[in-house]
């Protein structure tokens, strides 16, 4: 069981999410969810670019590739 709450608390700390304080709507809240995922993963990939792990034009294609498929969940949910 121990193992189990360790595990929660390393998620939350790495998975840290922000409450949602916009407009209510399954459509806002979704994107809200995508918004802060593509945050999260910006920020590793910048870690890891900064660290020496990746390439800064490997970095630059990943962070594109996230704002691409951020770009389509956007028009997907009709958020304006």
């Amino acid at each position: 069981m121990k193992q189990k709450s360790s595990d929660n608390e390393l998620n939350e700390f790495l998975y840290n999410r922000s409450p949602y304080y916009g407009q209510i709507s399954p459509e806002y809240i979704s994107f809200n969810h995508q918004l802060q995922d593509f945050s999260q993963r910006v920020n590793y990939i910048c870690s890891l670019q900064t660290g020496g792990k990746i390439s800064l034009d490997d970095a630059y294609q990943q962070i594109k590739s996230l704002w691409k498929k951020l770009k389509i969940a956007r028009q997907v949910l009709n958020i304006k």
